[in-house]
């Protein structure tokens, strides 16, 4: 006997069954294209954002995401069942449409069949296992979603239309699949080739070939009409994530990472700076709320909602489509309120994770900076103070700024004005130029530069902060007025290579700095001392010690730097107890985004969190590379009250006590 089927069994295959069929599916089509019509009527109420650029590396981007599920498969669990179920439902889809392309075009018109021999045995078999598989892996989501559901996990009616139509859509396949075996396939080889179908033909045998027709004939048309009410609904409801999750890997933004988008200050017809109403936003940003699943995966890696803040990443990208689509004259700030708006810590672990793509940060930082820059409005008289001491004396601290190289005078070190030949300027930043403890910091690098030979300069009093702790917080204004001070007096000294000890000076100077025509290679101390060491131009003695180490968002998740610090904490002779959140899961220490200049009143301490994290690995030290995070961990640990149990240290000191003179 031939392998194959006919595919129109018991239904017919003439204008009485191909009319209904092909209308019906133009009024499904008909209801999908006018939904989607009108979201993209409501996505045009931002303002525009080219996101076309570069269309090979965002269809290769789209193709990863999306068929690969590279992000989803990210999270174990959900994510794993998540990728499973969309794996085997395209299955089904493509043998769907292998199906229609056969009976209903080229046998139709050319009497061409395919679907025979080997290919159809295997077209068969796969289809059968896909659609168990994908039932399955819907039951498991459905037990996660009803059964077991984690916190903060959101369930809308929604949610069960999606569980509902497509549970019976797959059911309903097989059921119809079992009715025709019963009937025309019992007994034969061809019935082992689907064995799904097969079990359940063995278990409606008994109804009588009668019963069998009349059961295959009514769900035929209702499991079509299923299917159809799938495809019109999509616009309506949860399941448009299945084309706006897909797009925005399409049109994600492509970096650099973490960069935010210059205000033009010069522009005179410019009437408002930043966001406090949907008109303000891009329309990116209202077309991320519809690519969000609601799966919270953000709001469970956001350090500001762990620890009882007014924050949920997943809610102010909602709360945001919420009020498109029904209130769009709102007050984005007044709805999604000033505590959360001002809790973020930009650590970027949100954007990380997000299997849509979906760019929270930037939204935020929006808000932020209409909230400065038109209301004159701050998280706190701290914050304000700081704000203003950095406009006078060019740093956050309130220290003179005539003072800011008085760290390194019996160092050897010289400032540029003093001595321009040099193979790299050290751009210090505040804290390691004024704080004491940071300042052990600068002199252990300098240390280290000076034993592995290389001539280092500074800017001295001509260095001020380089404005993103500014920035973050919305003061656009100032980051720029600091930016282009600094740039000025960088290039003015033809300088060709800056070495940062701060995470947030290199990231501000190698990104954000490209706004201002500003294109000087930018190295972090970890890399360039991992290079030094590799190269054979630094020693270090091997010196054995107990320590966890702690990712600092903006050389980790902002820069994807997570090798060289261990590198350097190995060639110390480290033994190196990784903390449960670690490189891109890494748990911030509070302190990006601005608030190192903020008090931290609500909630659990961020940077407490994080040092009790460090506790439970049994090191001895907690190591970092940035000074923000060792400020917060000097403090956290006093918090924790456990100073006697573990010391924070950046690791260039944990280099310095091991030098080796060549």
């Amino acid at each position: 006997m031939e392998f194959t089927r006919e595919i129109y069994w018991n239904i017919g295959h003439g204008f009485t069954t191909l009319a209904p069929m092909y209308g019906l599916l133009l009024v499904a089509l008909a209801f999908f294209v006018y939904g989607c019509l009108k979201r993209i009527k409501v996505y045009r109420i931002g303002q525009p954002l080219d996101r076309t650029d570069h269309r090979g590396e965002r269809i290769k981007n789209l193709l990863n995401n999306v068929f690969l599920q590279t992000k989803v498969f990210r999270v174990p669990g959900s994510g794993t069942a998540h990728s499973m179920f969309f794996w085997s439902f395209f299955i089904l889809f493509i043998g769907t449409t292998l199906i229609v392309a056969q009976a209903d075009f080229t046998d139709l018109l050319f009497n061409v069949k395919f679907l025979k021999g080997t290919f159809y045995k295997l077209f068969s078999v796969i289809l059968d296992l896909a659609g168990l598989f994908a039932i399955l892996m819907l039951g498991g989501l459905l037990v996660r979603r009803y059964l077991i559901r984690p916190e903060g996990l959101i369930t809308k009616s929604d949610d069960a239309l999606m569980h509902g139509l497509l549970m019976a859509i797959l059911i309903t396949g097989f059921l119809i699949e079992g009715a025709r075996m019963a009937v025309t396939e019992l007994g034969t080889p061809l019935a082992t080739w689907s064995p799904v179908g097969l079990v359940m033909a063995q278990i409606l045998n008994g109804l009588g070939e009668a019963g069998l027709r009349t059961l295959h004939t009514g769900l035929w048309w209702f499991h079509l009409l299923l299917a159809l009410v799938f495809i019109a609904v999509i616009p309506y409801t949860k399941f448009r994530h299945i084309i706006t999750t897909s797009a925005n890997s399409f049109l994600a933004d492509l970096g650099p990472t973490g960069k935010l988008t210059s205000v033009n200050l010069e522009d005179e017809t410019t009437e408002r700076f930043g966001a406090s109403a949907l008109t303000d936003l891009r329309w990116k940003d209202i077309f991320d709320a519809d690519a969000c699943t609601l799966c919270k995966r953000c709001q469970d890696r956001c350090p500001a909602f762990a620890t009882g803040k007014p924050l949920s990443p997943m809610q102010v990208v909602n709360q945001i489509g919420e009020t498109a689509f029904n209130n769009p004259d709102a007050n984005l700030i007044d709805i999604i309120g000033r505590d959360a708006i001002w809790a973020c810590t930009t650590c970027r672990a949100c954007q990380d994770i997000c299997p849509a793509s979906i760019e929270h940060v930037s939204k935020i930082v929006e808000m932020r900076r209409n909230l400065v820059l038109m209301e004159g409005e701050f998280p706190g008289e701290e914050v304000m103070t700081a704000m203003e001491q950095t406009e006078v004396n060019g740093n956050p601290l309130g220290m003179g700024y005539a003072s800011r190289g008085d760290w390194a005078e019996t160092l050897g070190i010289k400032s540029l004005a003093e001595d321009s030949e040099v193979d790299v300027l050290y751009f210090v930043g505040c804290y390691a130029s004024f704080d004491k403890r940071n300042i052990t910091v600068a002199k252990s690098f300098i240390a280290l530069c000076q034993a592995a030979g290389v001539k280092v300069g500074i800017l001295g009093k001509e260095e001020k902060c380089c404005g993103e702790p500014m920035r973050k917080m919305g003061n656009e204004y100032l980051y720029q007025t600091l930016a282009i001070e600094i740039i000025e007096t960088i290039k003015g000294y033809g300088v060709k290579k800056i070495v940062t000890t701060c995470p947030h000076c290199f990231n501000t100077l190698a990104k954000d700095y490209q706004d201002f025509d500003f294109a000087i290679e930018v190295v972090p101390h970890a890399v360039f001392l991992d290079q030094l060491i590799s190269s054979g131009k630094l020693r270090i003695k091997t010196d054995t010690f107990s320590c966890t180490y702690h990712d600092s968002c903006y050389l980790g998740r902002h820069n994807n730097i997570y090798d060289a610090p261990r590198n350097l904490i190995r060639a110390a002779g480290g033994q190196l107890s990784e903390m449960a959140k670690n490189r891109d899961q890494a748990f911030c220490c509070s302190a990006g985004g601005g608030r190192i200049m903020a008090e931290e009143n609500i909630g659990e301490r961020i940077n407490i969190k994080r040092v009790q994290m460090a506790v439970a690995t049994g090191a001895e030290q907690l190591l970092a590379n940035c000074p923000f995070c060792l400020t917060m961990f000097e403090d956290g640990v006093k918090g924790a009250d456990v100073e006697e149990q573990l010391r924070p240290k950046d690791i260039a000191e944990i280099l310095a006590e091991r030098l080796e003179k060549l």
